[in-house]
């Protein structure tokens, strides 16, 4: 199962978290989310995956991939590559 970790904006409206999990949903991936704290020097377990704070980030196996664009091309790989 894809991990999505974001930040805990309540909506998917707001933020490139947001977004990247609306891309998730519509690409029909199964994900479970977990909201990071507010405060980036708390986000240890995004540093230990990424060596950065910043979300999103998604974990799908073995891979890892921060950044929303990134992400999303990703994704779009996904895609093609199930055709």
């Amino acid at each position: 199962m894809t991990t999505l970790y974001r930040c805990r904006t309540p909506t998917n409206w707001l933020c490139s978290c947001g977004r990247v999990a609306r891309e998730l949903r519509k690409a029909g991936v199964e994900f479970e989310q977990v909201r990071v704290p507010q405060r980036r020097s708390q986000r240890l377990e995004i540093h230990d995956l990424t060596g950065q704070d910043w979300v999103p980030v998604i974990v799908d196996g073995e891979e890892v991939i921060h950044d929303s664009h990134r992400i999303l091309e990703y994704l779009e790989w996904l895609d093609r590559r199930d055709d």
